[in-house]
């Protein structure tokens, strides 16, 4: 059973990536959807089971690797933390892959799309069935390869090729830092597999190392780098500049990527390592203070971009920062929460917009929207459905597990707590004012777009609503039923079990009743607020940016992190690469070296063509000559 979860992906992709044109298109989505569906049907079966029967396996595949002391197995490891993200990524993957046979309809390449998508999904099975560092890396280096091919899909397109590129090497800089730290564990526990090196952490706990000229402890250097991989893959700030120019792949794509995969394999990294990170408060405090610091950049960035996809994607950066905070904070068994709901109303939004997109003949500005709800009646229900539950709304799937993540900070009882506290509620409201944003400018209003008549409008086919439908099951209902039993009463072993270590216990108690309702209450007044602001009143958005100029333009342009890095990375190394080009290679390298010599050649050759004058008797005139001076020189050193 493990075994079909893991290859039936891989086995789809190569049927409809090799023999795509044989089979045809049809086949190709069919196939492909199938395999991807059971894989899913499968992989809720060993859910059901770890939960009722607390049920783990490890199966040992093959012998990957044995050189020397290096002995690591291929392995699918299946634990209450593994089974909880094979349900996220082969249910929304399979849900995707039958949206896409609808969206991609009249796309001339759709065997290779498909295979694409489940090539994706067999690297992120591969990652979270991993039980070592390196089987995980191999998934991880496979993540972004597919993710490489997915965002430059439409490869005709110069800005697709330039995302593509941009997502490849941003994750490039993470994964150098996660491939120190894998060669840090080797180096110190001579083993990279799971239960050998957590069960040796505790005897590194005061080791330390010279690195860089800095004397640090071994732990929180092994944390660090681990984080900073984990920075890449789930784009935390200063590492997330990848992700908005990922929505130049097909929407599709960015439901995979933001919802179920790529994005939340930082987030698995540091809960999987949660035996060594425990052991390391100064990366916690890292990490909370990096997720809190992404959670509120990504949010006030998503209050003024207008491209619907764009949007959606800061939402996601946001949320990726509340699940760092929240494992910053030691409460992983959280952060793992709102993974789990966050993937139900992120692929739900994602779809959604991507329905919208379709009826709009792939127009993405919401400023060229507005007034269709009733053209598009499913859709706007069930992308309200997802704001609600993004937003944290009462009762619904986020308001469990988001709100969960504040109030955990605001126990933990330290700076850092608090301050991650404040801001999470801050970013709260944010969250809904820029969400509430997206569905008033979209489906409410003014008809905006002079390129397509309204009346030419209409809703998206059954294939497409279909997976819309269950997502919103998703997300309505995932919180509700699944908060006992990721959270718990404080005995947080029941499920979990040893796939989670908590070497501080998550505090039992309940904050104030006014710090619980504060939140919720915050996301209620937002909804009438954002309506005002960007229905009944829209010049009053309009005339803020224009008094706070200076302050647009920074969240407009992202806080300049784009333009910071291209003056400090791109230009100078433009410069240092014109410079070893021009003068390095150019005037000294090929100046005194082949290009030198050529030219020396040459001239001595032209010289001694002189004389070649075509007699015979200066030929042996000049042999005479050469004879004599040879005779000579023999005479006087004998």
């Amino acid at each position: 059973m493990e075994i079909a979860i893991l290859f039936l992906p891989l086995l789809a992709s190569i049927i409809s990536g090799f023999f795509g044109k044989i089979i045809g298109d049809r086949s190709s989505e069919i196939i492909t959807s199938l395999f991807v569906v059971i894989s899913a049907g499968l992989s809720l079966f060993i859910f059901y089971n770890v939960i009722f029967n607390l049920y783990e396996n490890n199966i040992v595949l093959a012998t990957w690797i044995n050189s020397g002391t290096l002995n690591v197995n291929w392995s699918i490891k299946i634990d209450a933390l593994s089974s909880v993200m094979l349900v996220v990524v082969t249910l929304v993957s399979a849900l995707v892959h039958i949206y896409s046979i609808g969206y991609m309809s009249h796309d001339p390449h759709k065997p290779r799309f498909m295979a694409y998508l489940s090539l994706f999904t067999f690297a992120m099975l591969t990652l979270v069935t991993a039980d070592n560092f390196l089987q995980l890396f191999f998934g991880w280096e496979g993540v972004g390869l597919c993710s490489y091919f997915l965002i430059g899909f439409w490869f005709k397109r110069e800005t697709a090729n330039a995302a593509a590129i941009k997502a490849f090497v941003v994750n490039r800089v993470g994964d150098f830092g996660f491939a120190l730290g894998i060669f840090l564990i080797f180096y110190l526990f001579g083993t990279v597999n799971y239960s050998e090196v957590f069960a040796l952490i505790p005897q590194i706990i005061d080791k330390e190392l010279l690195f860089l000229g800095i004397q640090i402890k071994a732990i929180d250097l092994i944390c660090m780098l681990l984080f900073i991989g984990a920075m890449g893959k789930s784009a935390q700030i200063f590492l997330h500049t990848w992700l908005p120019d990922a929505m130049e792949g097909p929407t599709p794509v960015s439901a995979l990527i933001h919802a179920a995969t790529m994005v939340t394999a930082g987030v698995f990294l540091v809960v999987r390592c949660s035996p060594i990170f425990e052991y390391s408060p100064l990366t916690l405090n890292v990490i909370t203070i990096v997720g809190m610091t992404t959670a509120f950049f990504a949010a006030t960035v998503a209050l003024v971009q207008n491209d619907i996809k764009k949007i959606i994607a800061y939402s996601t950066c946001s949320q990726l920062g509340y699940m760092f905070f929240a494992t910053g904070v030691g409460a992983y068994n959280v952060a793992m929460f709102h993974l789990f709901t966050h993937a139900f109303f992120k692929a739900l939004l994602f779809l959604g917009s991507g329905s919208v997109i379709h009826s709009f003949k792939d127009e993405q500005n919401i400023n060229e929207m507005g007034a269709v709800y009733k053209k598009l009646p499913y859709t706007w229900v069930l992308m309200i459905i997802g704001t609600l539950a993004l937003t944290g709304f009462p009762f619904l799937s986020g308001f469990y597990s988001k709100d969960a993540i504040i109030e955990f900070a605001y126990l933990k009882g330290n700076t850092a707590g608090y301050y991650a506290a404040g801001i999470g509620i801050l970013t709260a409201l944010f969250t809904s004012i820029y969400s509430w944003r997206l569905i008033f400018k979209t489906f409410h209003g003014n008809y905006n777009n002079k390129k397509i008549k309204i009346e030419e409008m209409h809703e998206s086919p059954l294939v497409m609503l279909i997976p819309l439908v269950i997502l919103s099951v998703g997300a309505i209902f995932s919180g509700f039923l699944f908060k006992d039993l990721f959270i718990g009463h404080g005995d947080h072993a029941y499920f979990w079990g040893d796939s989670i270590k908590f070497l501080n216990p998550l505090s039992t108690e309940h904050p104030p009743l006014w710090f619980i309702l504060l939140t919720p209450t915050l996301v209620l007044i937002s909804i009438p607020v954002a309506y005002y602001l960007f229905v009944k009143n829209k010049e009053i958005p309009n005339q803020f940016a224009q008094l706070n100029k200076p302050l647009y333009n920074f969240l407009v342009n992202k806080w300049y992190f784009d333009e910071l890095y291209n003056i400090l990375f791109i230009q100078s190394s433009k410069k240092i690469g014109l410079f070893f080009w021009k003068i390095i290679d150019v005037k000294t390298i090929d100046k005194f070296g082949p290009d030198g010599i050529s030219s020396f050649i040459k001239i001595l050759s032209v010289k001694a063509s002189k004389f070649q004058s075509g007699f015979i008797y200066q030929y042996a005139f000049m042999i005479l000559i050469g004879f004599s001076a040879i005779l000579t020189f023999l005479i006087l050193n004998s």
